[in-house]
């Protein structure tokens, strides 16, 4: 595997972001909606995903849609109306007039319909053509985390590696009890500990044009997190960025209303722009 060009502007990496799934586990939140759309503190999740990479530079986005994709496209259609003043002239060609200067992001934003059911690795080669022929981001909509992406995108550059993706350490949704010696009495109890031991993977990748190449196909059914991540590792080809910090995926409804709270507190540590 050629080492990635050392030289890449974060502006010129698209960032693909899985957005096609149907969030059966988040049903209270997400029955209308697609789970990217779900909101934390009044913005879509996905907004928050964005946000995030904006702030280490990125600009270019490719969301690779399936489950209500049509709703995330309104979303940004839609998106400066929601944010701006402007004036309309109902009886003439009912344009609108805005009075801000373009909203508070400058994204270039590629939507693209890569199927209801198709699997997360046939979703990533049906947007090949978007990606370019060198380094690619990719995460999915419904994480967040404090991820230094610019550390994770220098340490993937000078390994010369086909994939990063970064390692987290989940926290328990349970309280951990230390016994004494009798096993009858609780010498410390832990509520939700974070795990010290081993990685999880946290869904922040960089991949090489290769990866794609080499280890994906159209089938409906791949799975990257099944045998191209498998096959890249056995391959040597497969590295992880240690990331000790704040990540959490928003899979229940429990998880929705926990990020909720954060932001409302204003204690999301995820929120690494500024406003």
């Amino acid at each position: 595997m050629a080492a990635p060009t050392a030289g890449t502007d974060p502006a010129d990496i698209p960032v693909v972001i899985l957005c096609g799934g149907m969030g059966t586990r988040l049903r209270e939140a997400s029955e209308k909606l697609p789970k990217p759309l779900v909101d934390i503190g009044g913005k879509p999740i996905l907004w928050h995903i964005m946000k995030t990479y904006e702030a280490h530079g990125f600009r270019r986005f490719v969301l690779c849609l399936g489950y209500k994709g049509d709703l995330i496209k309104r979303y940004f259609l839609d998106m400066r109306e929601h944010s701006e003043d402007f004036t309309l002239h109902v009886g003439g060609d009912h344009t609108p007039r805005f009075h801000g200067s373009g909203g508070d992001v400058d994204w270039e934003v590629t939507f693209a319909e890569t199927g209801l059911l198709t699997g997360t690795g046939a979703r990533i080669k049906r947007v090949a053509d978007y990606i370019g022929d060198s380094t690619f981001a990719l995460t999915y909509g419904d994480g967040v985390g404090d991820v230094d992406l610019t550390a994770e995108l220098a340490q993937h550059r000078a390994s010369g590696l086909a994939a990063t993706v970064t390692g987290v350490r989940p926290t328990s949704r349970f309280g951990e009890m230390t016994a004494d010696a009798s096993g009858t009495k609780v010498e410390a109890f832990l509520e939700k500990p974070q795990s010290t031991t081993g990685w999880v993977s946290g869904g922040y990748f960089f991949f090489e044009r290769p990866f794609l190449d080499r280890y994906l196909d159209t089938d409906p059914g791949l799975l990257l997190e099944r045998a191209p991540l498998q096959r890249a590792a056995r391959d040597g080809q497969l590295g992880v960025y240690g990331h000790s910090g704040f990540w959490a995926g928003m899979d229940t409804f429990r998880d929705w209303t926990d990020l909720n709270a954060l932001w409302d507190a204003d204690e999301a540590p995820w929120k690494v722009w500024k406003d």
